[in-house]
């Protein structure tokens, strides 16, 4: 079940959902505590894996299937050449183990192919590109969405600002009209991006991403949010709407 968005028109014009955007981002990063400590210091190849896995899956469980992955395998080297029933032993804390296993076997490969190296890259070199590039290097890898590739580049030891966009975020961006009701998390990302300062550092980034995927934990539900409670209903066709039934 997809969670009721406001009715109407697509958006707002880019000007006015921009403005809305900032002013969203002030508030909510006020509410939640901004500036956010980042939660990961890992590598970027080790990010990407860690990214890989968290798809559909909490968090709690894909934490303890990348450390058991890594308790069990000493190398990324060693888990692209393990025999695949291996790897999937080690990912059974997390969904679908069967699938992301040979998945994450396959995108170790295809680095170490295009780096020409026996063991795959650190991917350290992402940093020396533009964001749009070092998120389409990514996302040519089979696999490899937009929310992957920016949590690579802006969670990793990279910081770069690319912003993800999970499912708390993006029904908290639907809701607010800042995108339209039919757009859906993979597009979500470029549409959103954009309404965001150009010169925002990693940090900025990271907190607008943090505050709005808070906001979807913490109060504006997928069930029954709490509109009532919301410090940007005036901002929000849905609230309001369902504030007024």
């Amino acid at each position: 079940m997809k969670p009721a968005v406001a009715a109407g028109p697509l958006a707002p014009d880019f000007a006015t959902r921009q403005a809305k955007a900032l002013l969203v981002h002030e508030r909510l990063c006020a509410e939640y505590g901004a500036p956010f400590p980042f939660f990961s210091t890992k590598d970027p190849l080790s990010e990407l894996v860690s990214a890989l896995l968290s798809h559909r899956t909490k968090n709690a469980d894909s934490h303890r299937a990348y450390q058991e992955l890594r308790a069990t395998f000493p190398t990324w080297e060693a888990v692209r050449d393990a025999p695949t029933e291996a790897v999937q032993h080690a990912l059974r804390a997390c969904t679908w183990p069967e699938q992301k296993a040979p998945r994450i076997q396959a995108v170790l490969r295809e680095i170490s192919e295009r780096c020409g190296t026996d063991a795959p890259c650190s991917l350290d070199f992402l940093a020396e590109m533009p964001v749009p590039e070092a998120r389409a290097w990514l996302e040519s890898i089979s696999g490899v969405g937009p929310k992957t590739s920016a949590a690579t580049l802006l969670f990793s030891s990279l910081r770069i600002p690319a912003m993800p966009v999970d499912s708390h975020h993006h029904r908290v961006a639907q809701r607010l009209a800042l995108i339209g009701p039919k757009v859906g998390e993979g597009p979500a990302h470029k549409l959103l991006e954009v309404l965001l300062p150009p010169n925002w550092d990693a940090q900025q980034v990271y907190d607008h991403h943090e505050a709005l995927m808070y906001h979807g934990q913490k109060c504006c539900y997928f069930h029954t949010p709490a509109c009532g409670r919301c410090v940007v209903l005036d901002q929000c066709p849905f609230g309001q709407a369902r504030v007024r039934q």
